[in-house]
């Protein structure tokens, strides 16, 4: 189920990359561009700011990598242009089989999603998303992704195999990043013990999901805080955290000081 090198290698260059809305944020109190940035813009903005984005912009900026390294990549989508959709990239190896390619969903790696080959299985599968094992379950022209959680939870996501034609793809993109939603998000991935967990910050609270369960972080009273911690764990600019988590607040009315 695991993809090839030549995936692999241009997927772990998007290790420790966040997927956040933080940055969008930043971007609307600079009152600057409201559109979906370029590939060069981001890289920009990564090198002085240490910023990511959203899952639009990981999508696209892992296209570009994938186009770059000669692999054939395609976006595909879920309710796009509905304020509640989601990114991610399909990568096809030289053998002609798809891999799903989640920076979005803060995937650990790819994962095959061709039910009729040889090395797949529906077996529930850990390594590939953090604090969770995994199963593929493909029908014609989607696949649904359950997700079975240490506390025996479980909760299920279907995607769409179907290429997205780049043009609406970046139509979806630009209602995205014309549109904020007044919660702050950042999710990263991050080592703890022998695995790599995924870290939250959602809506004022942060928390970490690991194999053994939910580690819930101390609350925070101020943005200050918040950029202490957030900084810590991304190594984001702390003026930038600071006047993006200003805007948030602006948005949600939050009692935070």
């Amino acid at each position: 189920m695991k993809a090839s090198e030549e995936i692999m290698a241009v997927w772990r260059k998007f290790d420790g990359f966040p997927m956040e809305t933080l940055t969008k944020a930043w971007l609307y109190s600079k009152r600057g561009n409201r559109k979906q940035r370029d590939v060069e813009t981001m890289k920009q903005h990564r090198e002085v700011f240490g910023v990511t984005g959203n899952c639009f912009d990981l999508a696209i900026w892992l296209l570009d990598a994938f186009k770059e390294a000669g692999i054939k990549a395609y976006p595909i989508g879920s309710e796009l242009g509905t304020g509640d959709d989601h990114a991610a990239v399909m990568a096809v190896d030289r053998i002609g089989r798809r891999f799903l390619c989640d920076l979005g969903d803060q995937w650990l790696q790819p994962i095959l999603i061709d039910g009729d080959d040889e090395a797949y299985t529906d077996e529930k599968l850990a390594g590939f998303f953090p604090g969770a094992e995994v199963q593929v379950l493909p029908e014609n022209d989607h696949f649904q992704v359950v997700y079975h959680r240490p506390n025996g939870k479980f909760s299920t996501q279907v995607y769409s195999s179907l290429p997205v034609p780049m043009e609406e793809f970046l139509a979806a993109a630009d209602y995205s990043q014309s549109h904020v939603y007044p919660k702050p998000l950042l999710e990263i991935r991050l080592p703890w013990g022998n695995e790599i967990a995924h870290w939250e910050f959602d809506d004022w609270k942060s928390f970490l999901s690991t194999s053994h369960g939910l580690v819930e972080d101390p609350p925070l009273e101020t943005i200050d805080e918040w950029v202490a911690r957030i900084h810590e764990k991304s190594g984001y600019d702390k003026t930038l955290l600071k006047e993006s988590l200003e805007y948030f607040k602006g948005l949600s009315k939050s009692p935070l000081s």
